[in-house]
């Protein structure tokens, strides 16, 4: 976490939780998501405006990044200086871009080791990872494909329903918090 997000966290401790605001598509790309994303649907409904407008600013993508984690609960979130902003996931936390040695690296760069390898009734690939668990992007089945051959993932089924229990993560805080 940057130090300048620990500062205003010191300075501004009772900052609400911002909640329906921010999404991760399945190929690790950022979503603001205004009142009228939010008023269109859910972010992973499929309805055309819900996941509401791609980031595109390297800057603020790279600090979202630097600043994404995980709270007890399993929601995701970034934190805006003293403000934790929790994210909408259309499928998972992470998105596994697989290098050509078929190690790992999350959306944001962050290298990871591969405990497990799961594969849902949609053909989604997902791996556990001692960072999480992680969709497969659609540009490295390929090389996922060669891991899977070769022997060094052995996929195992999984519902995707199934998935947020399964691995402790919130696919839509803002729905939880609602309850």
């Amino acid at each position: 976490m940057d130090d300048i997000v620990k500062q205003a966290m010191a300075k501004w401790p009772n900052v609400p939780d911002c909640y329906g605001w921010l999404g991760l598509d399945n190929r690790g790309n950022w979503y603001m998501r205004d009142d009228r994303a939010q008023t269109l649907g859910a972010f992973d409904s499929g309805q055309p405006g819900a996941k509401g407008s791609l980031l595109q600013h390297d800057k603020l993508i790279d600090f979202i990044g630097r600043n994404y984690s995980a709270d007890v609960l399993g929601r995701w979130f970034f934190q805006n200086g003293p403000q934790r902003v929790y994210v909408e996931l259309q499928a998972a936390p992470l998105v596994w871009r697989v290098q050509a040695d078929h190690s790992v690296k999350d959306h944001i760069g962050r290298s990871a080791q591969i405990q497990s390898c799961w594969l849902d009734e949609l053909g989604h690939l997902f791996l556990a990872a001692d960072t999480g668990l992680g969709l497969v992007h659609t540009q490295d089945m390929s090389l996922a494909a060669d891991a899977v051959v070769q022997g060094l993932w052995l996929p195992q089924d999984v519902s995707s329903q199934d998935l947020p229990g399964e691995f402790g993560f919130v696919k839509s805080p803002y729905l939880l918090q609602l309850k």
